[in-house]
């Protein structure tokens, strides 16, 4: 029996279709322009391939389209909350669930009753809005990656790790009555899409009992998180996506989700917690901000459809084809010679601009270039995660820059085929010509919090 690598397939059939605007270079010349050469500020009928994010932007299932019509939307206690309950108790084996619309509602939540001014919150990497709702209660954010992490084309399996032996120095030294929290991102989405070691989660468990400390796990992309578990890390290769899941979750006393990742929906996010004082606190917070507590900003409708999203995540065919068609476009690009974050995590491939851009200065973002050079080119819309998005400013106004100016394009679920990424493997193949001549870029103007959403930029030159 042949052996040899086949084509990589989609393991589904296509139903319905959206067309695609094609624009010319001229026209995204004057968008991107007008835009304040920030692809937030785009408009979607202005793009052709949509990278930005892969948060709410997947394609549902016919399975989650039917269940939609099931949708139980009575106020208390509706039949879509009782099975999203059901699912979420299963996956996590914690007690207290909390639905609301997003991920960030749940931060919200959360930080604020845990947070506040002198408390400081541990993270392998906080992502942009875990930081802005940590630091708007007046608390610290601080990232403790291994510094084998930080380096972009070093080839380790887990390089999402957090780095115990300086987390365990930062208690130490603030106390562990000053520590908020212990966060745990799996995937490590700011440190390239990278997995989590269920060793490296273990002993960061032991380590919060030792201090008696809450670990909070932010698994938003907690299924690719198990499938680089179940082919990396031994001891795991005869268990399911699933099994892994619910051995990694169940470490934490919480777990915050935006559904709209590995729930396989376009809005929605969790809270469930272990502690029932703080979870009567977190739901009293709820029927406030969000909704009551059987529906928490959610549709009846929105409920039934991640239940299931929760279920097909795990499903062995899909998991299988979401990793190696992210893992296509990044090897790819990497035999072209583009400088990628290795290896290639599971729901994006990251380029680091600043090494494929050496003539921009960190302080003309890099990134911000290469994002717009990538729209201007090919329609393409990605996001820089590097200085503009986490950079920050001494006292006298100078720029901190991120560890690495890198740029995500983040692959949305079940809605590209291999013939859209060939696409955007050609445009690379003009950003190589003309990287030389790229000029950099300045704020025009930023906001105080979460700037890259918002922020404007001129170009210089």
């Amino acid at each position: 029996m042949s052996t040899k690598q086949r084509t990589l397939t989609e393991p589904f059939k296509i139903k319905m279709v959206e067309p695609l605007r094609v624009t010319t270079e001229e026209e995204r010349t004057r968008i991107i322009k007008e835009a304040g050469y920030n692809t937030f500020l785009v408009h979607s009928d202005d793009v052709f391939i949509d990278l930005l994010t892969d948060s709410g932007t997947g394609a549902m299932s016919d399975h989650q389209w039917a269940g939609i019509m099931l949708g139980d939307e009575s106020y208390a206690g509706s039949n879509s909350w009782l099975r999203l309950e059901r699912v979420v108790k299963e996956l996590t084996g914690m007690p207290h669930i909390l639905p609301t619309h997003q991920g960030r509602a749940a931060e919200r939540i959360l930080y604020s009753i845990l947070g506040g001014v002198g408390k400081i919150f541990i993270s392998n990497t906080h992502f942009d809005t875990t930081r802005a709702n940590i630091e708007y209660t007046g608390a610290t954010a601080i990232d403790v990656l291994p510094e084998s992490s930080l380096h972009t084309e070093e080839d380790l399996p887990f390089k999402g790790n957090i780095d115990l032996e300086h987390t365990e120095a930062l208690i130490r030294e603030n106390g562990p009555d000053n520590i908020g929290a212990i966060i745990l991102t799996v995937t490590n989405n700011s440190a390239g899409g990278q997995p989590v070691s269920m060793e490296n989660a273990l002993a960061l468990r032991e380590m919060c009992d030792k201090y008696g400390l809450l670990m909070v796990i932010d698994g938003c992309r907690i299924a690719e998180n198990s499938y680089f578990v179940k082919h990396r890390e031994k001891g795991y290769e005869n268990k399911t996506y699933k099994e892994i899941a619910q051995q990694m979750l169940n470490l934490g006393d919480a777990f915050v989700m935006s559904a709209k990742k590995d729930g396989l929906v376009n809005i929605g996010g969790l809270l469930t917690l272990k502690n029932d004082d703080l979870a009567m606190k977190c739901r009293n917070l709820l029927i406030i901000s969000e909704g009551f507590t059987t529906y928490g900003g959610l549709a009846g409708r929105d409920m039934e459809a991640l239940s299931i999203g929760l279920e097909e995540v795990f499903d062995a065919d899909y998991l299988t084809y979401r990793i190696r068609s992210t893992g296509y476009l990044g090897e790819h690009l990497r035999n072209k010679g583009v400088p990628v974050v290795w290896p290639i995590g599971g729901h994006a491939v990251y380029i680091d601009a600043g090494k494929l851009y050496p003539n921009i200065p960190v302080h003309e973002f890099p990134g911000q270039a290469l994002v717009c050079d990538l729209y201007l080119k090919g329609g393409i819309r990605c996001v820089e995660v590097g200085s503009v998005m986490f950079g920050k400013k001494d006292a006298a106004g100078n720029l901190i820059p991120a560890a690495n100016e890198l740029v995500r394009l983040a692959i949305p679920r079940r809605v590209y085929t291999q013939s859209h990424i060939d696409y955007v493997l050609d445009v690379f193949d003009d950003i190589l010509e003309m990287r030389g001549q790229t000029r950099g870029y300045k704020i025009a103007y930023e906001p105080p919090f979460l700037r890259h959403f918002t922020a404007r930029f001129e170009k210089l030159g």
